[in-house]
């Protein structure tokens, strides 16, 4: 008899299990499934710093959540529909999540005397009716897996164990409807060199879609139909690897080799990964010994005539700092990406903040300023990277991009771009002599006030360059106060100027009465657009703006702010915007913060701004 299936608009699902047991894999794949069907969908991959934490440890646990919809979303979702648990240490620190009469699919086998003393339960809760307001499915994963991997040679016990996450994919890509060939396919790529493996991975895969379709545990599973998306050829991405196509797109249009000089480090480590794998387009990636030698040697290769870029996090930013003001002297060009994450010191590498914003504004030694823009979603993060290096180029300047651990490891369905309709970034060279037959290297241009761009070994052109200060126009090392002075105003001038040269700051406000604005940046754009859906839905008025650039602010930032009674600015730091703003416009902007190293829920946000209204 076939089994009923029942339509729904969206469903939002969690995997956990132990870190190193393939849940981030097994997220993946089923983000791939889906991206294939054509849902909207949008990820929040959540693991520990450590490599392969305490096995059935509550701080070991690693979960990825996905939401798919029929219809345009924002979010990874709230609060999940589905949670798959494989041991007792995931149900425990995940269950609170889960929402009321929400389904429950545990490993069975895991909630042995040992794994359940290990996360802290006094009783076995698949046995002592504490979870009776769930949906509970209580299945023999690892069990089942191992006997449907009997009889394959070279795969142990304990091997066949681990393939249990493949099991769980196989399960619920049967009961979403996701499709089987392409994790078939993928399996036979991703472990080619060991066919014992594959053959183990796509046993367990196809065994859980068996157990599903005839198991009476299930009596009906789900489909949730393609969204409606603009037309046009989609791809999944994450913010690291839009970051990366961002990067070697701007290097295309602007016609200079690009060189990433980098320090390994968390969550901004996937960019070097990524660039590494194009070196078709010219990408030079430099691993170098530590974050000074990695951003030195980015402001070397932009001295050179490239396209300098430098990614790090927090505290390797800290490290970068010197170097981003010898490149504010020398008024060359310097991408600085920060992913941030939660600090300070090493704090939690693995989760996402946004408490970077004043460090990069003004952690550097004296009047020194740089513009910094800031992405809004894994798919923005590619236009930024342009538009970042469009400013550095066409400025003269060091820019600092912000990203962070939710946008870049998050993903979403990105409409891949018209290249033709990319901006023409390419620099000019200085060529020739600018005075009289004499190169003054800083004689700068009457618009932009950005020097000219000499490459080293052009004749005729030979100049000083260093972190002393310089005369005006021709560039020899000065110590004249009055000269000083003049400098440090034109550098100030030069990044304020930049407001002339980007878009005015966009105000959502439909009913253009509303009396509350709510101010964001960064990452945080999904949930306060999603709260803003939730509260006009419910009859409020309210104006939703977010923030792309942070320094120089749009031109029109104060106009904007001033015409609304209360300006709420929601942040995943202590309110570093809201002094900003407070400080910059004379706005007594209220904030919405909390540093839990998880992202904003829309829910939450909505109660926020329920309360001011």
């Amino acid at each position: 008899m076939a089994k009923r299936v029942k339509q729904l608009h969206d469903v939002v699902v969690r995997i956990a299990g132990d870190s190193g047991d393939g849940m981030q894999l097994t997220g993946d794949r089923f983000t791939s499934e889906t991206a294939a069907i054509g849902n909207d969908l949008a990820t929040l991959p959540d693991f520990p710093a450590e490599i392969r934490a305490p096995a059935g440890s509550l701080p070991g646990v690693s979960g990825f959540q996905l939401h798919f919809a029929d219809h345009d979303i924002l979010t990874p979702g709230d609060a999940p529909d589905v949670l798959v648990a494989m041991n007792p240490a995931a149900l425990k620190t995940n269950l609170g999540d889960l929402r009321e009469g929400g389904t429950l699919i545990v490993n069975r086998d895991a909630f042995t005397e040992r794994n359940l003393q290990k996360a802290g339960y006094p009783a076995n809760p698949l046995e002592d009716g504490s979870l009776e307001g769930y949906n509970v499915h209580a299945i023999p994963l690892s069990s089942m897996t191992v006997e449907a991997l009997k009889g394959i040679d070279g795969v142990t016990p304990r091997e066949a164990e681990r393939s249990k996450n493949f099991f769980a994919l196989g399960l619920m890509s049967w009961l979403y409807g996701r499709p089987v060939e392409t994790t078939l396919e993928f399996i036979h790529r991703k472990f080619a060199k060991r066919p014992e493996i594959v053959e183990a991975n796509a046993r367990a895969f196809k065994a859980g879609w068996a157990y599903g379709e005839t198991s009476e545990d299930f009596v009906v599973s789900y489909e949730v139909q393609p969204a409606r998306l603009p037309p046009g050829s989609y791809r999944n991405v994450t913010g690291n690897q839009a970051l990366s196509l961002g990067l070697i797109a701007a290097s295309v249009k602007s016609g200079l080799p690009l060189f990433l000089g980098a320090y390994p480090i968390t969550p901004a480590s996937g960019i070097l990964e990524e660039l590494a794998r194009h070196k078709r387009f010219g990408v030079r990636t430099f691993q170098a010994e530590d974050e000074i030698a990695a951003v030195g040697a980015a402001l070397g290769a932009s001295f050179g005539g490239a396209l300098g870029v430098s990614t790090s996090a927090g505290p390797g930013v800290v490290l970068k700092a010197e170097t981003v003001g010898l490149a504010v002297a020398l008024e060359l060009p310097l991408l600085i990406l920060d992913i941030q994450r939660a600090g300070p010191s090493t704090g939690m590498p693995t989760k996402p903040e946004q408490a970077d914003l004043l460090m990069v504004l003004f952690g550097r030694n004296s009047e020194s300023p740089v513009p910094v823009v800031a992405a809004a979603t894994p798919g923005d993060c590619f236009e930024v990277a342009v538009e970042a290096a469009r400013i550095a180029l066409k400025y003269r300047t060091p820019v600092y991009l912000l990203s962070d651990a939710y946008l870049a490891n998050g993903s979403e369905p990105w409409l891949l771009p018209d290249v033709d309709s990319l901006p023409d970034i390419a620099p000019e060279f200085a060529t020739e002599p600018n005075a009289d037959g004499a190169f003054h290297p800083y004689l700068r241009d009457a618009e932009t006030l950005a020097r000219p761009w000499a490459l080293p070994g052009t004749p005729g052109l030979e100049h000083r360059i260093g972190g002393l200060e310089k005369q005006d126009v021709t560039g020899n090392v000065s110590y004249d106060p009055d000269n000083h002075d003049r400098m440090t105003r034109l550098r100030a001038q030069k990044v304020a100027g930049i407001a002339s040269d980007i878009p005015e700051l966009e105000i959502d406000d439909p009913s253009g009465d509303a009396e509350l604005l709510v101010l964001a940046w960064g990452g945080t754009y999904g949930p306060v657009a999603a709260a803003v859906r939730r509260v006009r839905a419910s009859g409020w008025k309210v104006a939703h703006a977010h923030l792309r650039y942070l320094n120089p602010f749009p031109r029109n930032t104060g106009e904007a702010l001033r015409r609304y009674d209360r300006v709420l600015v929601p942040e995943m730091n202590l309110g570093q915007l809201r002094k900003l703003v407070r400080a910059e416009f004379l706005v007594d902007a209220v904030g919405y913060n909390r540093v839990r190293g998880q992202p904003f829920t829309s829910a939450e946000l909505a109660d926020a701004i329920g309360a001011l209204l």
